[in-house]
């Protein structure tokens, strides 16, 4: 059966933390396999993956790939297996933000996003949204982050100007994130 994408649109927040919840990721953390190598994997700042020069278009494996994914201490990007560890270029960061869905104002607000790889997060204090070098990003796990798509930057400005004019800012399940770029 083919796999289906989430449609943010069409589910509820609760929905969407019952889908949160269902997504068990491998162990990568815990894995320290003795072999390692190149994957000849980069994933461009847009988001788009490559395996030796040529874009991986299935979203399948895309999503199969990201959950092997393990950032360390150094910034180096891994993909993980119990056997084998494999270094992947990651030009900015190696998820893009494609979607939100927000409910409820002020503090009462929940923002989720929906990733590239199709996962799920919600904005909160272990999942913090913070600007870098104008672009807004959030915390996904494990070091790692990710890139909000313009249009749903876009969407996340104005619901916070909307809210807070003078200092943009947003609550998301009891936490607050500054919008502003840092002086």
């Amino acid at each position: 059966m083919p796999y289906e994408a989430p449609d943010l649109a069409k589910l509820t927040l609760s929905d969407i933390a019952e889908l949160v919840a269902a997504r068990k990721l491998p162990p990568v953390e815990s894995w320290e396999p003795a072999n390692t190598g190149d994957s000849e994997m980069r994933i461009a700042s847009d988001g788009t993956w490559f395996h030796q020069g040529g874009e991986i278009k299935r979203p399948a494996m895309i999503r199969a790939f990201s959950s092997l994914l393990r950032r360390d201490a150094d910034g180096q990007y891994w993909l993980v297996t119990p056997q084998q560890k494999l270094s992947i270029i990651v030009d900015d960061t190696p998820f893009i933000a494609v979607e939100l869905q927000s409910e409820g104002e002020g503090a009462e607000r929940s923002l989720a996003f929906r990733l590239n790889s199709d996962d799920l997060i919600f904005a909160d204090a272990e999942h913090a949204i913070e600007m870098r070098g104008g672009m807004l990003y959030v915390h996904v796990r494990g070091g790692m982050c990710a890139k909000l798509a313009r249009p749903v930057y876009y969407e996340l400005a104005n619901l916070a100007l909307a809210e807070n004019p003078d200092s943009p800012s947003i609550w998301s399940r009891g936490a607050q994130f500054t919008l502003d770029s840092p002086v």
